[in-house]
């Protein structure tokens, strides 16, 4: 793909509740040559790599909560689900670090446009460092069905990942374009639309 070096790339946030399709959406992306800098995994890399999160986490849990250099995530969560103020302090520099990283791999890139996939970009504040943002949209049941067969889970354990979102109604007005991801409509035509009406733009 020609990309004129030295040009804007724009910034496409991707996102949507649980058990969406996104990851199915991003793989379609990622086969047109659109990279994709997945949020979660990259603040996992960081929270063990960045020396100012690892200070903080230290801090607040203790110079053992790093085993071998990697945060015990064990310990972390149930520390964080008795005492979720914590989870402010924390993602007060987790989510800085995040951004920092996406601006320096976004300039990296050589292509019209990247996309930043996130579950919480609105949750999180994201949004504001984003030129455009896909939402993906699936039915609740679906979507239930989706996380259960994945991660061999209860449905009451999603319905409490549930609650930690913002419900599709308070997202998907606020969002640039809707991509379906039902298992009725046919997928990759959205994507392939999508894609041309943002590489014209």
């Amino acid at each position: 793909m020609d990309c004129q070096t030295n040009t804007y790339i724009q910034k496409i946030g991707i996102t949507g509740n649980i058990g969406s399709g996104k990851s199915a959406v991003c793989r379609i992306f990622e086969a047109l040559d659109i990279p994709v800098y997945y949020s979660d995994i990259k603040a996992k890399e960081l929270i063990n790599t960045d020396p100012e999160i690892i200070s903080v986490y230290k801090k607040k849990f203790g110079d053992d909560i790093y085993i071998k250099g990697q945060l015990d995530r064990k310990r972390v969560s149930e520390t964080l689900f008795k005492q979720k103020e914590l989870l402010k302090d924390i993602e007060a520099v987790v989510h800085p670090a995040v951004i920092k990283d996406l601006e320096e791999w976004t300039h990296k890139q050589k292509s019209p446009f990247v996309l930043y996939e996130s579950a919480i970009i609105f949750e999180s504040g994201y949004f504001d460092f984003l030129d455009k943002i896909i939402f993906v949209s699936a039915p609740e049941n679906l979507r239930i069905k989706r996380i259960m067969k994945r991660d061999g889970v209860s449905k009451e354990n999603v319905y409490a990942r549930i609650e930690n979102q913002w419900y599709e109604n308070q997202k998907i007005h606020l969002c640039d374009y809707i991509i379906v991801c039902d298992d009725i409509k046919p997928l990759i035509p959205q994507v392939l639309e999508l894609y041309n009406n943002i590489v014209k733009k």
